[in-house]
């Protein structure tokens, strides 16, 4: 294979464990993105003391009107017109090396704000293959805050994963909790502190659970694939749109035989 032994190394890594947590070097791009958030908090709450908005949210805000509001931060960080190409920068380099420089990208970032102890934020175990998303994608995941334990996600490693696949068709009765309680022991919690990035195979069963710590925890998500891999449900032009396409594919695409 021509690539480099650190490439080798680090696509051994995101096949094995089926996710790879990686310190952010574009440190710009990730400040920017926590500013647009943190901007629209401060507006919003009137926060005068600005340490730890993030992780106090639920301090600010009834459970009730949590949907509403993260609706419309959502709304407001995909307005951006710069928002997703920062997204892009916190992981471009893992993602050239996972899946390629043609790429695209989901059309809007995803954002998730799970209070402690809240049980209408939950999103219980499952696979986005499960509702036609295609294979080819992964996931870039980033906190806004540290995130452990069941402050974070979780996710079933390849291995097991292949165990469970394996025999599925006897659990396809059973419901997302019942596959979860039987998978309980193997699954993993990933602990992530902000400044860092999470990459990880969505085809893999993840999800969380009830926030037990004291903190609530912000996190954004998009989908990544090769611009020329199979897609799914959700289509290029529709959910994807292209972000890099190099000069040999635009001279193929607008390629055309002799008359």
């Amino acid at each position: 294979m021509f690539i480099s032994k650190e490439e080798q190394k680090l696509s051994a890594d995101f096949l094995n464990k089926g996710y790879l947590v990686k310190n952010i070097k574009d440190t710009n791009s990730l400040s920017k993105i926590y500013e647009i958030v943190e901007k629209y908090c401060i507006k919003e709450f009137k926060y005068k003391n600005k340490k730890n908005i993030f992780n106090n949210i639920h301090k600010s805000l009834k459970i009730k009107d949590l949907n509403d509001f993260r609706l419309s931060l959502h709304n407001h960080i995909n307005k951006n017109k710069k928002f997703r190409e920062l997204y892009y920068n916190i992981a471009k380099e893992y993602l050239n090396i996972l899946v390629g420089n043609e790429l695209a990208m989901q059309n809007k970032v995803n954002l998730s704000i799970q209070f402690p102890k809240d049980s209408s934020s939950l999103l219980p175990l499952h696979s986005d293959t499960w509702s036609g998303d295609s294979p080819f994608e992964i996931v870039v995941w980033l906190p806004l805050v540290d995130c452990f334990d069941t402050k974070s996600m979780f996710i079933l490693s390849p291995k097991k994963s292949k165990i469970l696949y394996k025999n599925f068709s006897k659990k396809n009765k059973s419901n997302s909790d019942q596959i979860f309680n039987s998978i309980k022991k193997d699954l993993r919690f990933i602990n992530i502190k902000y400044g860092q990035v999470l990459i990880f195979n969505q085809s893999l069963p993840h999800g969380n659970t009830i926030n037990r710590e004291n903190e609530t925890r912000v996190s954004l998500n998009c989908r990544f694939k090769g611009l020329f891999s199979p897609y799914g449900d959700k289509k290029l032009g529709e959910f994807f749109e292209p972000i890099i396409i190099r000069p040999a594919t635009k001279i193929g695409m607008d390629y055309k035989d002799p008359e």
